[in-house]
């Protein structure tokens, strides 16, 4: 059987996980569409399942996390703004409890991977058409969700079709651990195949590898350029090719002293193109304000924790105290621990970040037993396929270091379901192989 052509099926929930691969398919073009079959599956998966769902020890830390959140919001200095704010975690809380349910096999995480790894293959060409092309979305598109502005937004930087530059990085930082997971694994056990179609697959999935990696460094993103140097050195690590991680630590290391060195910055910059060194360095925009350095927004963000270390300032209250204290509109600090240690205080934080730790502590220790007998291809497979989903949201929550994206509903979206996903065929007993988990020989 081809790893490809069948679709696998939750046997307990079949309409709901039809109604997420639409979801899945439509969310980066159209939100709108997409949020069609998301919510479907959710109401639907709370309908059938509300006490079992309820009775887990993960849904009931989530439901005390929200509870403190409504509390910061009572507490909140602009209780409007922290009241907007809730809508960026509370319906994302329900959406991950319910996932769960739905993502019990192996060879569902392995379709959502192919659903997302095609999908990013046509916005890198709509992105590509957008700063070589000036390519635009007419305006009735726009009213609808799907908005392709040319040049970029900001000018210059591929932004294709989500809100802003930093925000397609992090959708691809998502999607391109998963890629290169179907590419390895292709490589690695697609010989049952034909001989052509191992080879097809192969090129295929070469070909949406390279096109993320480029329009990744095409966003501009100096974490999305440093996180993108982690996936490829994580996979070179996982099979083992040294000289692949001595060879990419040996560039980043001369591209960061080219921008940082104290000393023979010079030549290496005679050598590299200054888009890279500039761009670390700042020095592409020099211009740029004070209150536009991170390391402002960080102070005055840390500032905000000293004064109301345990209950913070209520959701989305930086953007209302930066302004009125640096004369100048700012969405976020970005960082989102920080964000969150001022917002809803260091409790709430702990609590947050405890909740999502214990599912990835939970699917490490997962996919650490299933590297353990790597003699048998099935475990090997799911390891890999594990290894890509643990290191494409471990991307994009190290992204959220140095930014924030959970203001963005398709990325919020995309990194709560990579979460279930992950949850989902962790939790209870070690999954039992299906038959669309296994490869025919």
């Amino acid at each position: 059987m081809s790893l490809t052509t069948q679709a696998p099926v939750s046997p307990a929930y079949p309409r709901e996980w039809r109604a997420i691969q639409w979801g899945i398919l439509w969310l980066p073009f159209n939100p709108i569409m997409a949020l069609l079959g998301l919510l479907f599956a959710l109401f639907s998966l709370w309908k059938q399942a509300f006490r079992p769902l309820v009775a887990t020890p993960m849904a009931k830390g989530f439901a005390l996390l929200s509870v403190w959140l409504v509390l910061t919001t009572l507490m909140a200095e602009h209780k409007g703004e922290a009241l907007l704010g809730l809508a960026n975690f509370l319906p994302y809380f329900a959406l991950f409890l319910a996932y769960r349910l739905v993502f019990r096999h192996f060879s569902q995480l392995r379709y959502l991977a192919w659903i997302l790894s095609l999908s990013a293959l046509v916005l890198v060409i709509l992105g590509l058409g957008q700063i070589y092309g000036g390519w635009a979305t007419p305006a009735w598109l726009s009213v609808l969700g799907t908005n392709l502005v040319a040049e970029g937004r900001p000018e210059g930087r591929m932004s294709s079709l989500l809100m802003y530059a930093n925000l397609f990085s992090a959708h691809l930082l998502m999607v391109l651990p998963l890629s290169l997971g179907l590419l390895i694994d292709q490589w690695r056990f697609g010989q049952a195949l034909s001989d052509k179609a191992h080879w097809r697959g192969l090129a295929g999935l070469g070909l949406i590898c390279f096109a993320e990696i480029v329009a990744l460094f095409l966003t501009d993103s100096r974490s999305a350029w440093g996180l993108t140097a982690l996936i490829l050195v994580a996979y070179a690590l996982y099979l083992s090719w040294y000289r692949l991680v001595a060879l990419i630590a040996g560039g980043a290391g001369l591209v960061l002293w080219s921008a940082f060195g104290p000393w023979g910055r010079e030549p290496l910059r005679q050598i590299i193109p200054r888009y890279f060194w500039a761009r670390l360095s700042d020095e592409l925009y020099p211009d740029r304000y004070k209150t536009a350095f991170r390391s402002t927004q960080w102070d005055f963000a840390l500032q905000m924790l000293s004064q109301r270390p345990l209950t913070g300032w209520g959701l989305r209250n930086f953007t209302p105290l930066y302004q009125a204290a640096m004369n100048v509109w700012l969405g976020h600090p970005h960082s989102l621990p920080l964000m969150l240690l001022a917002e809803i205080g260091i409790p709430g934080t702990l609590l947050f970040l405890g909740l999502v730790g214990s599912v990835l502590y939970q699917a490490t220790r997962l996919c650490w037993r299933l590297g353990q007998r790597r003699e048998h291809k099935h475990r090997q497979r799911l390891h890999l396929l594990l290894f890509a989903y643990l290191l494409a949201f471990g991307s994009v929550t190290l992204f959220n270091l140095f930014d924030v994206t959970l203001f963005d509903l398709r990325v919020n979206l995309l990194g709560w379901i990579l979460l279930s996903a992950i949850a989902g065929v962790s939790q209870g007993p070690f999954p039992r192989p299906t038959h669309d988990d296994k490869l025919s020989t």
